[in-house]
């Protein structure tokens, strides 16, 4: 079972670094490949460049708890979360075929 997560590409998880404005305020997120790909299709699907729908959740998280404290980690968890719904409408829809 190992193998398959020690065996993927090393380039999914190298570190990238982004350089963005979250909200007026210059700054650079550094993440896995992997989540900056998923990033990208989340915004996309929410019909936004990643840059405005990390500032968009930055703002809202700011409004709902205050100043993250891991604003990377949060992104990531972003993903998981967007990955997890995306399989449950997936398992719906065969369920109801």
């Amino acid at each position: 079972m190992c193998k398959m997560f020690a065996g993927q590409d090393p380039t999914r998880y190298e570190q990238v670094t982004r350089r963005l404005r979250l909200n007026g305020q210059s700054t650079s997120i550094r993440l896995e490949r992997t989540f900056w790909g998923i990033l990208d299709e989340l915004a996309d699907s929410q019909g936004m460049t990643t840059p405005v729908f990390m500032s968009k959740l930055h703002s809202e998280v700011l409004e709902l708890h205050g100043e993250p404290k891991n604003f990377a980690s949060l992104l990531r968890c972003c993903c998981l979360v967007y990955l997890e719904n995306n399989s449950m409408n997936s398992d719906q829809l065969i369920a109801a075929e």
